[in-house]
């Protein structure tokens, strides 16, 4: 049998480290029999054959823009059966000016609520707040996250805008509080897939920073998703 290949995809702000986070996991693909190529751009999407290649493709790249041919082959790539994955920002707010990737994708960051205003130092833990990630009945059995039970974290929380073809695993809430202009709670999707076509999409909204990324029930989700979601 052939080796699979993994293309992992990064940039975009500096603020999620994206080389350190990738790194992470690189070990972790090889040693599941993936050859890998590691890319600093979306450029490489737009080169139909090597996306022709590609099992999966690892996106880690935040506050990015995209162009239409680089889009374009992506969502073949995917339509095809090449596996899209990444978690937080890298996949879930990658390419703002384009409603095409979010409708690929499937949800897209809205907003992290912060800290009390006068909590606040200008620093980027202005939005670190304790949370709790809950599992629904569907995790139970769900190959990515079958056996992790609820756990908090203390990092961003993402506020997401989804629609309802999106599978969702996982799901955190965002409390009301007392500077908060919304008046009731709002439940946002933490771990979600989708099928585009014949690949699969799987994403994670934890992962702000490496110390999140080395959680251990973060970790894992994000193991196995890479791995659920490759052709």
């Amino acid at each position: 049998m052939s080796q699979r290949r993994a293309l992992v995809v990064r940039g975009g702000w500096d603020g999620h480290h994206p080389v350190e986070a990738t790194e992470l996991f690189l070990p972790h693909l090889r040693e599941n029999g993936f050859d890998v190529q590691v890319e600093e751009s979306p450029a490489v999407y737009a080169d139909a054959a090597t996306m022709a290649d590609v099992d999966l493709v690892v996106q880690c790249n935040t506050m990015n823009t995209i162009e239409k041919e680089q889009l374009e082959g992506l969502t073949a790539a995917v339509e095809a059966g090449t596996g899209l994955a990444g978690w937080h920002g890298g996949i879930a707010d990658s390419y703002r000016s384009s409603s095409d990737y979010l409708h690929l994708v499937g949800g897209q960051f809205a907003c992290h609520p912060g800290k009390a205003p006068e909590e606040r130092t200008g620093e980027q833990s202005d939005n670190y707040v304790p949370y709790r990630v809950e599992m629904l009945p569907a995790a139970k059995a769900h190959p990515i996250t079958q056996g992790i039970e609820d756990f908090d974290l203390v990092t961003e929380q993402y506020w997401v805008l989804t629609d309802d073809y999106v599978d969702v695993l996982a799901t955190t809430t965002q409390a009301v509080r007392a500077w908060d202009p919304w008046n009731r709670p709002v439940t946002s999707p933490a771990v979600w897939t989708r099928q585009w076509g014949r690949g699969r999409v799987f994403v994670a909204t934890p992962g702000h920073d490496l110390t999140v990324l080395r959680d251990e029930n973060v970790r894992i989700i994000i193991e196995r998703g890479l791995l659920w979601a490759a052709r």
